[in-house]
């Protein structure tokens, strides 16, 4: 039984459940966004939800196994668990999970290309591609400094737009549009996705800035690494600019007090970043990491709530 118990462990620490508030973060935005507009539909976003968590934990495995395979993760390795490298689990059955993973997202997205036609066929295929793509193919978008450029535009720009997208479109689009309904796309929705992708990159931040050392050795060319830590820590401090900028556009633009609300994860905000601006452990940066993933769940929540009144 403990064995049992002790490989059930293994699978959820492959999942990483912790990164879970990237592919939540964005639909919870989506969705106060459509309520506020009066275009929201729960089955959608429901389904939008479900595909971004299987598209994350996809990843997840990918990130796990490539790594492995690659060289990527070492006896020095400061950060979370990884099931292959430590030989938890066998490398195949973390690359069979991947696959059975993405096919899932897939299935979800059966639906949500009912709903959203091509352009949403388009955006699934390009997030599963690029999950996988991330860590793995010949050209490893982790392994050249593009890993934030990913988490910025499918875990923020693609997955904020596309939620609240998927809910309008269901309301007026008809069956498999093939191209994009009009009022379905629309600039707030842009503006409303800047806060999602700039704290899901900050959570990618963390983690390149905690395994700089390592990630250099092993060859892993991040953003980190090519430019150091006085630059990493200034992506952070302006990625956090841009997200607690962003809600004074919608005050601006007559959405009231209430867009405002974000503003109340500010002191959160600030305690992260001083431990970012002056840490390079693990001991310190692994907190900092679930601190960042904290931040953008309360930040999503409160932003949601605000766009909906």
């Amino acid at each position: 039984m403990a064995t049992e118990v002790s490989r059930r462990r293994a699978w959820v620490i492959a999942a990483r459940p912790q990164t879970l508030p990237a592919a939540a973060a964005p639909v919870i935005v989506g969705v106060g966004l459509a309520i506020g507009a009066g275009t929201f539909a729960p089955l959608p976003a429901l389904a939008a939800f479900v595909g971004a968590a299987l598209i994350q934990i996809g990843t997840n495995f990918a990130n796990d196994y490539y790594d492995a395979i690659q060289g990527a993760d070492t006896d020095d390795r400061e950060g979370f668990t990884r099931v292959v490298a430590s030989g938890l689990i066998e490398p195949t059955e973390v690359k069979r999970a991947m696959w059975l993973t993405f096919a899932a997202a897939i299935g979800v997205g059966t639906y949500l290309v009912y709903v959203g036609g091509v352009p949403i066929l388009v955006i699934g295929l390009a997030s599963v591609a690029a999950g996988i793509a991330y860590t793995g193919g010949p050209y490893p978008l982790g392994y050249h400094g593009l890993g934030d450029v990913f988490v910025f535009v499918f875990f923020g720009l693609i997955a904020v737009t596309g939620t609240y997208y998927v809910q309008a479109a269901s309301l007026v689009g008809g069956a498999f549009p093939l191209w994009v309904p009009d009022g379905t796309v629309t600039l707030a929705a842009a503006v409303a996705s800047l806060p999602v992708a700039a704290l899901s990159t900050n959570i990618l931040v963390v983690n390149n800035v905690r395994d700089r050392e390592e990630d250099g050795e092993t060859g892993k060319r991040t953003l980190a690494v090519r430019f150091g830590y006085r630059f990493s820590r200034a992506q952070y401090v302006g990625l956090l600019s841009l997200a607690y900028a962003t809600p004074f556009w919608f005050y601006a633009n007559g959405d009231g007090l209430a867009s405002l609300l974000p503003l109340v994860t500010l002191p959160l905000a600030v305690a992260v970043a001083r431990t970012v601006l002056t840490e390079t452990s693990g001991d310190a940066l692994n907190p900092a990491l679930e601190s960042t993933g904290k931040l953008l769940a309360a930040y999503a929540v409160a932003f949601a709530v605000g766009l909906a009144v």
